[in-house]
């Protein structure tokens, strides 16, 4: 699974080394973002702004938003079946910008576990798959939301944990927001990150609390 990760640039760095459009609302450097937080996301390919949506998906058709708490990472092997997702694999599909994340481990079973932090190519910014959708109240009020789409680990995440976030090579990134590609080849985009690009190490325990979020929680 996918349950924290970082942003720590600042918008010109991300504008430039990922190509993006505008920030289009308030946006912070942050260092622990946890579920039901918002979190920076796009999905126009072609102006590329950035908008902050609520990390925790609530379909359209649910009653109950507190669903979203419980829908922050979608399975890519069952994303196009699943009622939950399929609609929003089909039309919904968005980029979650990261530049790292987390996984808990332990040295051998029943020690503590620590959080180790993982990052690409020494901590350029990438971006993981992710769908959106925006619910809307019966009075008409909005919130938009957003998913992280995980997959099998690959060699390297799998000695820390099982699952990890799909991370989107730079060539293939602004193809999944493109709606003329096939099912088959969307899917075909949801697999592990190269192993040989990331690199992981421990960090504080400070990180397991949600409301701390500065620096010092990646030493």
């Amino acid at each position: 699974m996918c349950g924290r990760f970082t942003l720590t640039l600042d918008p010109g760095e991300l504008q430039e080394l990922l190509g993006l459009g505008p920030f289009m609302q308030m946006y912070q450097p942050r260092y622990n973002i946890a579920p039901t937080q918002p979190i920076a996301i796009v999905r126009d390919p072609d102006k590329k702004p950035v908008e902050l949506f609520v990390w925790g998906l609530v379909p359209s058709w649910s009653k109950d938003i507190s669903i979203g708490s419980h829908m922050i990472n979608a399975r890519a092997e069952t994303i196009s079946q699943k009622p939950s997702f399929r609609s929003a694999f089909k039309r919904r599909r968005c980029l979650i910008l990261a530049d790292g994340f987390f996984e808990w481990s332990s040295p051998e079973p029943g020690a503590p576990k620590t959080p180790f932090y993982f990052q690409i190519d020494n901590g350029i910014p990438f971006t993981f798959a992710g769908l959106y959708e925006v619910w809307r109240s019966p009075e008409g009020d909005e919130l938009p939301t957003c998913t992280i789409i995980t997959c099998s680990s690959n060699q390297f995440v799998r000695k820390y944990h099982n699952r990890m976030p799909v991370i989107l090579p730079a060539e293939t990134r602004w193809d999944w927001l493109d709606n003329n590609m096939t099912q088959a080849a969307l899917l075909d985009m949801l697999k592990p990150f190269d192993a040989s690009k990331i690199s992981a190490r421990p960090v504080s325990r400070a990180l397991n609390n949600p409301r701390n979020d500065s620096p010092e929680l990646l030493k």
